[in-house]
């Protein structure tokens, strides 16, 4: 077991990445969990190819000079009323939401990269079979999510926009950990619970129908990997002794901090500021005397809110106890997130999502029988 992994259950026994000779161990070969069997399985189901028309159509056209991608209150800078001012030409404005939805987006496509690349990493790592496999499907359908998200930015901006310094520093934080908990606690809870609420906002949200296809093709997906994270938290939190817990649940408010800093501060986008005129030190200075209130406590307060599904993942995971509800009280309302149950936000869209793809897929076996 890795030094510091925090093991409860053999189905995350982990060895070094690089310890290969592990992976050639008999004994191992005679030992497999059942317990993502399901999961591995109900892969057909939710199975789409992001280069056949029939799972999606990136011919869909969409006017980016006349119709804001996404409607401005998604955009928290627009709530100051410098940015706001700034911006009073109807086209000019346009402009302005469409390149900001492109940054919120290729912020996505990162974390997809992430979570194929993570997930790579936990076959080199996990000693279960299972595990294993699991992992690769997991692998398998990151890469076709990266795939989507490239294609989308390309026919709709031509190019993503670099990585934030913040958003990278978390994922090559998570992905180069030699720690199991890390990795599945940052990227299969955090990561994935955070993309779960932002799909689900933009599939209600966006203008674009090629873009809200995309959104609920991939929530297909991420489901299932949401589940996976929710796994490990059944299988490990209520077995950490009292300092263990202390380490995960301080590893989880570093992850949601650098997540919640990525996606809303300004700070993040001076060049986009700038490149419409504006001074990025004002609208800093303006977003956090103003705009970062409403966007805590007002917005949060929807169900579909990205940074509140997020809570709420943790909140389940038991992951949040008096050492940092304070810390997240900020953000929501824990005692009323306490009566709203497990299920999360996103499910029924995905569960749409999947009676599209089963019906596309038994016509392709139909044909392949005939």
């Amino acid at each position: 077991m890795v030094d510091g992994n925090i093991t409860k259950d053999t189905l995350y026994e982990a060895v070094q990445p690089d310890d290969f000779n592990a992976m050639l161990d008999c004994e191992r070969y005679g030992a497999r969990s059942s317990a993502l069997d399901r999961m591995i399985a109900a892969s057909h189901d939710h199975f789409w190819n992001p280069l056949d028309a029939r799972y999606i159509d990136f011919s869909t056209p969409f006017d980016m000079e006349q119709e804001a991608i996404i409607p401005e209150s998604l955009i928290g800078a627009l709530h100051t009323d410098y940015v706001s001012n700034s911006l009073r030409d109807p086209r000019q404005r346009v402009h302005f939401v469409n390149e900001s939805a492109r940054r919120m987006l290729s912020s996505i496509l990162h974390g997809e990269q992430g979570a194929l690349s993570l997930s790579a990493s936990l076959c080199h790592m996990l000693k279960d079979q299972g595990a294993q496999e699991y992992a690769a499907n997991q692998t398998r359908e990151e890469a076709r999510h990266v795939t989507a998200f490239a294609r989308y930015i390309k026919v709709r901006w031509g190019t993503p926009t670099p990585c934030s310094p913040t958003l990278r520093k978390l994922l090559v934080e998570i992905v180069q950990s030699p720690m199991v908990y890390k990795k599945i606690v940052g990227m299969q809870i955090l990561v994935e619970g955070l993309a779960m609420g932002a799909f689900a906002t933009l599939y209600q949200e966006m203008r674009d129908p090629l873009g809200r296809r995309l959104m609920q093709l991939v929530m297909t997906d991420e489901a299932f990997h949401h589940k996976f994270g929710k796994l490990w938290a059944d299988r490990t939190v209520p077995q950490l002794t009292p300092n263990e817990h202390t380490v995960v649940e301080y590893w989880a408010a570093h992850c949601f901090q650098s997540l919640l800093f990525n996606l809303v501060a300004p700070h993040e986008q001076g060049d986009l500021y700038a490149a419409f005129g504006m001074d990025p030190a004002r609208v800093v200075q303006e977003f956090e005397r103003t705009a970062l209130e409403r966007y805590k406590r007002d917005d949060l307060k929807d169900s579909a809110n990205i940074f509140r599904v997020l809570v709420k993942t943790l909140f389940n995971a038991g992951l949040i106890t008096h050492r940092t509800r304070g810390f997240y009280n900020l953000y929501v309302d824990l005692d009323e997130l306490a009566g709203e149950g497990e299920r999360m936000v996103g499910e029924d869209i995905a569960e749409e999502g999947l009676t599209f793809l089963r019906a596309v897929n038994f016509k392709d076996r139909l044909a392949a029988i005939a």
